[in-house]
């Protein structure tokens, strides 16, 4: 029987938020980007002090999900003007679902996108959105099995290199 738990992260979970940011993007994308717009990248979204600054945004919230009490990994949520990309205030965007590879194929990313779910419905939310990069086929194929479709893009900057993050898009009810 699998055992998960979600909670809310706070200010004092600062630095582990910073470590499984790395260790996460690491493991998904490393091996297709360089070393040197990967560090660029890590040190630019995911110093302390840009963390700091994302985790006291009132529009803003962070889980933490465990699997047998192990942290996984975490989701990231923005609304209003936290947004990334401005699609109204009935829109909720997932910024962030992070799970450690060895937690990846358990059903933890789908307990994740129900917690978003959740939420949205609680803030009265229309909509719910995230980006993803083109080149991210696993994560696109779990998307679009959940019910979102691709419904724009939007440049994504990889140190120097501009990638291109496909804005996918679910309607609630």
């Amino acid at each position: 029987m699998m055992t998960t738990s979600i909670r809310k992260c706070t200010l004092d979970d600062l630095h582990t938020i910073q470590k499984v940011s790395y260790e996460t993007f690491n493991e998904t994308f490393k091996h297709q980007n360089s070393p040197e717009n990967m560090d660029a990248y890590l040190k630019k979204a995911f110093n302390l002090q840009q963390l700091e600054k994302e985790l006291t945004t009132p529009s803003s919230q962070f889980y933490f999900i465990y699997y047998h009490n192990r942290l996984a990994g975490y989701l990231k949520l923005n609304m209003n003007d936290a947004q990334s990309e401005r699609l109204g205030d009935d829109a909720l965007e997932i910024e962030r679902i992070y799970l450690k590879n060895k937690y990846q194929k358990l059903g933890l990313g789908k307990h994740l996108l129900d917690k978003a779910l959740q939420i949205a419905t609680e803030y009265n939310q229309k909509k719910i959105w995230l980006g993803v990069w083109e080149k991210n086929s696993k994560a696109i194929a779990f998307y679009k099995r959940m019910g979102f479709v691709q419904t724009g893009a939007h440049a994504f900057y990889m140190g120097e290199e501009e990638q291109t993050d496909f804005i996918m898009t679910k309607m609630l009810k």
